[in-house]
């Protein structure tokens, strides 16, 4: 089974409003997680990063 990769890319800056990364969309706890995490529990949060890209494009 393959590890699910962090969906970092690079762009590093917090939305102030929403709490989550403009990058990756994840949370900064997320983030300092993910490395600690279990493979479900990195699949739900990337089940819910395209959600989360669009409230922060609709916000924007």
């Amino acid at each position: 089974m393959t590890e699910i990769q962090s969906p970092c890319v690079d762009i590093c800056q917090i939305d102030a409003a929403s709490g989550l990364c403009i990058g990756c969309r994840r949370t900064l706890d997320e983030i300092a997680a993910w490395g600690g995490l279990s493979d479900s529990e990195r699949a739900r949060i990337m089940a819910e990063l395209p959600a989360r890209a669009e409230r922060l494009r609709a916000a924007g």
